[in-house]
């Protein structure tokens, strides 16, 4: 297990030589001396010690505090520390998790250690695992935990409230804040806050105090899905039911959190042109790291080849005016920034379900105005541009000077134009195709209309220099 930077964990850099003392002089100690300490914080401190002495640490910790650090833990630190113990420590550790999270870390595992840990387990929080473990992990049912509250509908306040109690004191209090009101044979039928409960009058039926218009989900649903339904509703738990409406579990406000950075972590990587990685960028291996960057980098080069070759059909305009070059820079650029931005745009738009397949369209609409605007602004910059620095002296583009800045300034309207609309309109092919949109990244898009743009401008450079649009 190898401890990891210190840079971003001050207060565990400044701790692990004490604890370090501590655990070679007073183990047995270690536990008072951190109780008050934060588990996310001792998580920091476990992974910044020395690999010999990380299984020290969490023995001496206790199993009780032991779990609770683990979830707070690296992934692949933890699966490292669990595979270095046996099936039955293991097992009386991952017990003392919430059940969610105890899912989360068996599935790291690999199949074979995972089943050996189960069969260590209680039937009772075995059968509980198993039935995580069943969901995909990016569902609402592998996000789901067991630990829930709810009680029957008929229920006086009194009895409701002594319900709950019994509940907390069992250990059942990581979802204690939302209460779910259900019928004889468990189907939801509304919810109110642990306040409202507290707050209700003696002798009341929790049946006329809950909110029945309760937001469900099924375990299959997406976890994007999930995360969207929680912040619509401003939910900090969202209940899992069955087809039944049977209350199966609820998904929290953390693990949407987690869930939020997770798909903005992959979709920061595939905006630059590359695979989604699976593990931290100071984790992964060589290889992985080229594997996951190498295939686009191919797609991407193809792609420019493209570019080179249109660029090919256009040498003899470029040898007789070969000031014509100096702004091609200018002209792929333009196009591939536009682009970048509109499909950056819509691909944000759908991630927050603000757009659907249905509307492009509607998108089209929307940038075709847009992106006209928008080039007739570059163009006529760039058209004042290089008239001025004519008029100036700093370049002297002869007797084509007028033509070659109509010819850029009308190249950048349709290149603009062009790239907005291909920008915005990639996203919704891919989706169509059952691709990540998120896959028409800002270097995919660039590269694309590079070769749009080479074609635009110099067709209109040859109509414009060959006397065919102005005498």
């Amino acid at each position: 297990m190898t401890p990891q930077s210190n840079e971003k964990r001050p207060l565990a850099a400044l701790l692990v030589p004490d604890l370090l003392e501590l655990l070679e002089e007073a183990p047995e100690s270690l536990g008072p001396q951190t109780e008050e300490m934060h588990p996310a914080d001792l998580a920091d401190v476990a992974e910044a010690l020395p690999e010999a002495s990380v299984r020290a640490f969490f023995a001496a910790l206790g199993k009780e505090r032991a779990a609770e650090v683990l979830e707070y833990l690296d992934e692949d630190l933890r699966t490292q520390f669990l595979e270095e113990l046996t099936a039955r420590e293991a097992a009386s550790i991952v017990a003392e998790m919430n059940p969610d999270e105890r899912a989360d870390a068996l599935e790291e595992l690999d199949e074979e250690t995972a089943d050996e840990i189960l069969s260590e387990l209680e039937p009772a929080e075995k059968a509980e695992t198993e039935r995580l473990l069943a969901y995909e992990p990016d569902t609402a049912g592998g996000l789901m935990t067991t630990e829930f509250v709810s009680v029957n509908e008929d229920l006086d306040v009194e009895a409701a409230l002594s319900s709950v109690r019994a509940m907390a004191r069992a250990g059942r209090r990581e979802a204690m804040y939302a209460i779910y009101t259900t019928d004889i044979l468990g189907r939801v039928r509304g919810v109110l806050s642990l306040n409202e409960l507290l707050a209700a009058p003696e002798g009341a039926r929790i049946a006329d105090l809950a909110w029945s218009e309760v937001v469900t989900v099924s375990p299959n649903t997406l976890q994007e899905e999930v995360s969207q339904l929680i912040s619509n509703y401003d939910l900090v738990t969202l209940p899992v039911v069955d087809e039944d409406r049977r209350l199966l579990g609820v998904v929290t406000v953390d693990d949407v959190i987690d869930v939020i950075q997770e798909e903005g972590t992959e979709d920061a990587q595939k905006f630059g042109g590359m695979e989604a990685l699976e593990e931290p960028y100071m984790q992964i291996g060589l290889w992985q790291n080229v594997r996951k960057r190498g295939g686009w980098l191919a797609v991407l080069a193809v792609g420019e080849m493209l570019t080179a070759s249109a660029m090919a059909n256009y040498e003899g305009e470029i040898a007789g005016v070969p000031m014509l070059a100096q702004f091609i820079p200018l002209v792929m650029s333009s196009g591939g920034n536009s682009g970048s931005q509109a499909t950056s745009l819509i691909i944000r738009a759908m991630a927050l379900g603000e757009v659907r397949l249905g509307d492009w369209w509607r998108i089209v609409l929307r940038e075709l105005p847009a992106g006209f605007i928008l080039g007739l602004l570059l163009g006529t910059l760039s058209v004042a541009r290089i008239m001025a620095w004519q008029a100036m002296g700093l370049y002297d583009y002869g007797q084509y000077s007028t033509r070659i800045a109509i010819a850029v300034g009308i190249s950048l309207v349709g290149i603009v134009t062009f790239g907005s609309i291909t920008g915005s309109m990639l996203p919704f092919v891919l989706r169509r195709l059952g691709f990540d949109p998120a896959s028409a990244s800002a270097p995919f898009v660039a590269t694309l209309v590079d070769v749009s743009a080479i074609m635009i401008y110099f067709s209109m450079a040859y109509l414009m220099l060959s006397g065919r649009l102005l005498n």
